[in-house]
């Protein structure tokens, strides 16, 4: 059942990955081909601009703004490459008085205006990767090439609608696709002069495309390994989710199979019995059936409270009463309880140095006890013994059962507090046991606030370790004592 919700839980988080790194990607192509765009559509206004004030025109508000935006983004550049060189403006080329200060007359103001744009423009080795691969042309009304000031003959677009635009707008910028060329993006200005009508800028996008197609190549492989690799992650994901409710789903199969099996063995036994009442005639051996009847009830009793307080753990239900708790007064009821069981077994109990409090449920902390001391005398032969102590240790208190029994083999360890899981029992030991003892002893620690780990070595015998919070009464006489 949960192999089957494993895949679609597989499926969903590779749908999930998948979806995050196609939304990541898609992201940054697009952030990228704008990048490529605005920068293009700068570079296209601020050569426009440069042109303008080239042919001694006014260039509009939007391309001075441009013009202005690209020096700004590019000040470092200027500064490193051209730390003498001045940026002519509008008040220079219309011939300012005080710009020309110092200027002994008109001519020379001018030769010095065309000195310091050609200087400008041949030292402004800055913006030579963004504006070397734009072309300019100058067009007539009609939209036909009447000069090209480049080095290279740029590609001429005669479009009727490009110039009817420009001439009506004032401007016309968009992206053509030119047969053998691939698409040039392009702006057209409208001078205001007859000649020339129109001044065109352009640059070919092949780069970029090119750019563009290869980190999707990238993308493609970057895309393909990661959802190989998001296959796995996602199935080890979908296990560890599951992993919980795979180990909730075994146990309760084995918790079901094994509660069935422990109650249909009293309950075969019992009808069994009753039977066989039935059909017998002595009153004295009624009488020995009835009372086997009893001791089945008994133990059914027995199992099925254990089965309820298991319940009542697992679904956090039980009430802990935790108070200040003597330890050497527990120690002394538990062994009080226990000590015909001992004395009929010939096994001694000891007591060590017990004093102190822990903060525990009493009731509860003395069933603990009750379930090790139970095993301990289980496992314990005649002439054995059995110590119990207790030490504090740092802000907790550690409860020590130990016993020279003969111990359990170190592969049953790991599976001790595993419900109806038992150590095969001496052969002498009549007693029965349903497996839960332990498990409860665990649960009712770990609702405490604390920890039991069991210890064993065969031949020599067996140490469970009980830790548990002090008590906040003993801490402070503690401190008290201490000042």
């Amino acid at each position: 059942m949960l192999s089957a919700l494993r895949w679609k839980l597989t499926f969903l988080y590779l749908l999930a990955a998948i979806g995050l790194v196609g939304l990541m990607g898609i992201g940054t192509y697009l952030l990228i081909d704008r990048y490529f765009q605005q920068t293009t559509d700068l570079a296209l206004q601020y050569k426009m601009a440069r042109e303008f004030r080239i042919l001694g025109l006014t260039p509009s508000n939007e391309l001075a703004q441009a013009e202005s935006t690209w020096l700004q983004n590019n000040s470092r550049a200027v500064l490193q490459t051209t730390p003498t060189t001045r940026v002519p403006t509008d008040d220079k080329e219309s011939g300012s008085d005080d710009d020309h200060k110092e200027s002994d007359s008109d001519d020379d103001d001018d030769d010095s205006d065309e000195s310091d744009s050609e200087e400008y423009l041949e030292n402004d080795h800055g913006y030579d990767a963004d504006l070397a691969a734009i072309f300019v042309v100058s067009l007539d009304d009609e939209g036909d090439p009447i000069l090209i000031p480049n080095t290279i003959s740029p590609p001429i677009v005669n479009d009727p609608t490009i110039v009817a635009n420009a001439l009506q707008a004032g401007y016309d910028l968009r992206t053509v696709e030119v047969p053998g060329l691939g698409r040039i993006r392009l702006l057209t200005y409208r001078t205001g002069a007859k000649v020339p009508a129109l001044l065109q800028t352009g640059r070919l996008l092949a780069d970029q495309v090119r750019a563009l197609n290869q980190y999707l190549v990238f993308l493609a492989i970057l895309g393909s390994s990661a959802t190989i690799f998001l296959v796995f992650v996602s199935w080890w994901l979908a296990g560890r989710s599951l992993g919980p409710a795979q180990k909730a789903w075994d146990q309760q199969q084995t918790f079901v199979s094994n509660a069935s099996h422990e109650l249909r063995t009293p309950l075969t036994l019992i009808r069994a019995t009753a039977d066989y009442g039935l059909r017998s005639q002595s009153k004295g051996e009624q009488s020995e059936l009835l009372t086997d009847i009893l001791n089945e009830c008994d133990y059914m009793d027995h199992l099925v409270d254990d089965l309820l307080l298991l319940s009542r753990l697992d679904a956090h239900r039980l009430k802990m009463e935790l108070e200040p708790v003597a330890i050497s007064d527990l120690f002394s009821e538990t062994v009080r309880q226990v000590s015909k069981l001992a004395q009929a077994g010939n096994i001694s109990i000891e007591t060590d140095s017990a004093n102190g409090l822990v903060r525990a449920d009493r009731v509860r902390l003395r069933q603990v006890l009750l379930i090790l001391l139970d095993n301990a005398l289980r496992f314990t032969p005649s002439g054995g013994l059995i110590r119990l102590g207790a030490r504090p240790a740092g802000k907790w208190v550690q409860i020590e059962v130990a016993d020279s029994g003969r111990g359990i083999d170190p592969k049953h360890l790991p599976h001790l507090f595993d419900r109806f899981y038992q150590v095969a029992a001496p052969e002498n030991d009549a007693s029965r046991s349903n497996g839960l003892g332990l498990s409860i002893a665990k649960r009712l620690i770990e609702a405490q606030g604390g920890s039991i780990q069991i210890d064993s070595t065969p031949g020599k015998g067996t140490h469970v370790q009980v830790s548990l919070p002090i008590a906040l009464q003993q801490v402070r006489r503690a401190n008290r004592s201490e000042e």
